[in-house]
């Protein structure tokens, strides 16, 4: 029984030391051995079972992957004095875990330098350059808008009025641009982050927005500079309104004076085929023509109130001498 217990003991101590012993390091991470708080060793990178002086030291994790950042919303003022609030988000690694562990010990101490660091250094580059530095990456728009004024210049293409009035927009040109604001701010915070083993990869401006005291402010300059644009093609289309109005007039006149003389011509050669054959029929009827006349002036003259005086020898009166 003694000895059967004994060997219990044995086998008991022996799997205790060597739980204590081994250690396992997985893949994205890597260990460092500590012995009493004091790091031992280079560190340990490679995904395998590993052993260590049970009971005396001890293993320290930390992930060799690379690792996100979240930064707060800060409200920082631009050099032309534009209040904006910058949202930054940020990826790195630790590269050196020996000082990294004696430095920030773990990810929740990198977190607290990382926020103070890289809000900083945000804060340093952002205010030394314009907002517009700030939100354009590149002056493609400026590009674009030399080539439609170059377009417009020439004469190459029909571009409706609208284009042609944001073609006169002035745009600012930008030297550095966001893209280069990054790379600016990961220069600059990499220069602390180096004393805590830690690799700065890449900073991204995620989200700018004014602050609430000026956006109100700039909503109204933007919509006042609509409103300008708009009043602009407005003016544009009532001057084309106008000349479209002044064709439709001046050809309407024209087809009026056209239709007015050939009318005229028309009317004139039926008035004047008229006459030739008035002519024709009193030329064949003389004496017809001259009872038919002197019938209308009857009825217009002689009435039942008429009363004149004519000599029986009369030539109005010589129809009534034949009369039965």
């Amino acid at each position: 029984m003694n000895k059967t217990i004994i060997l219990a003991l044995i086998i008991l101590i022996g799997l205790v030391t060597f739980s204590n012993s081994a250690f396992i390091v997985d893949e994205g991470r890597q260990a460092i051995i500590t012995e009493f708080g004091r790091p031992i060793g280079e560190p340990i990178t490679e995904a395998n079972i590993h052993f260590k002086v049970p009971f005396i030291q001890d293993v320290r994790f930390v992930d060799k992957r690379v690792l996100n950042w979240d930064g707060y919303p800060n409200q920082i003022p631009t050099k032309d004095k534009k209040y904006i609030k910058v949202d930054t988000t940020a990826r790195w690694k630790i590269i050196d875990t020996l000082k990294f562990i004696q430095t920030v010990k773990n990810e929740n101490g990198a977190k607290g330098r990382l926020d103070s660091i890289i809000d900083g250094a945000t804060r340093d580059v952002v205010s030394n350059h314009n907002l517009v530095e700030v939100v354009r990456n590149s002056n493609t728009i400026i590009d674009r808008v030399e080539e439609m004024k170059k377009i417009i210049k020439e004469g190459k293409e029909d571009l409706n009025e609208e284009v042609k009035v944001l073609a006169n927009i002035h745009v600012e040109k930008i030297n550095v641009g966001r893209e280069k604001l990054s790379e600016m701010i990961v220069k600059s915070a990499q220069k602390e982050l180096n004393n805590f083993g830690i690799e700065l990869i890449d900073v991204q401006l995620r989200r700018i927005s004014y602050e609430k005291s000026v956006e109100g402010k700039v909503y109204e300059r933007m919509i006042s500079e609509r409103k300008k644009i708009a009043q602009k093609i407005r003016s544009l289309g009532q001057g084309e309104k106008a000349k479209i109005e002044g064709r439709l007039t001046r050809d309407l006149q024209e087809i009026e004076s056209n239709a007015y003389r050939k009318a005229q011509e028309i009317r004139g050669k039926l008035e004047a085929r008229a006459m030739k054959i008035y002519n024709q029929a009193l030329s064949r009827g003389k004496s017809y023509f001259e009872f038919l006349r002197s019938m209308e002036a009857y009825e217009k003259v002689v009435t039942d109130k008429s009363k004149f005086i004519l000599s029986s020898d009369s030539e109005f009166l010589k129809y009534f001498k034949k009369a039965p």
